[in-house]
């Protein structure tokens, strides 16, 4: 290939059409800014389950991130429509001592709060089937 890799990462994630499943405000604002600055294209966010389980099955994603937390209960329906479909998939939690069913434990996890860098870094590794 010809694209420098290391140079120009957003070029890698520009056009990537992201699903972001988060349900506090700020930090949905937040991704979506850090997204977009990264070229990619948004689609969300999913503050509540009936959302995010519409988009999760029925959207063109290249990757997902995921608040396991989302309003009182816990992504893993959207998780299972997103595992179904192929869909890669970053979590995300804000606590620092998340559990995860078994299922979902080789899945790469990213604290809140993130950083750009750490966002892009880890959507990067998503994408190039290096994560996990």
């Amino acid at each position: 290939m010809d694209e420098p890799r290391s140079d120009s990462p957003q070029d890698e994630l520009a056009g990537r059409r992201i699903l972001v499943i988060e349900d506090s405000p700020v930090v949905a604002e937040a991704a979506d800014d850090m997204l977009r600055d990264m070229g990619c294209v948004v689609v969300g966010p999913a503050t509540t389950m009936a959302p995010a389980l519409e988009m999760a099955g029925e959207e063109q994603l290249d990757a997902a991130i995921v608040d396991i937390n989302i309003r009182g209960g816990k992504a893993y329906p959207a998780l299972r429509i997103l595992h179904s479909r192929g869909i890669p998939f970053l979590l995300t939690s804000g606590y620092a001592d998340w559990t995860l069913p078994e299922e979902w434990q080789d899945r790469p996890r990213l604290a809140k709060p993130y950083t750009p860098n750490q966002l892009r870094e880890s959507l990067l590794a998503l994408l190039s089937g290096q994560a996990g």
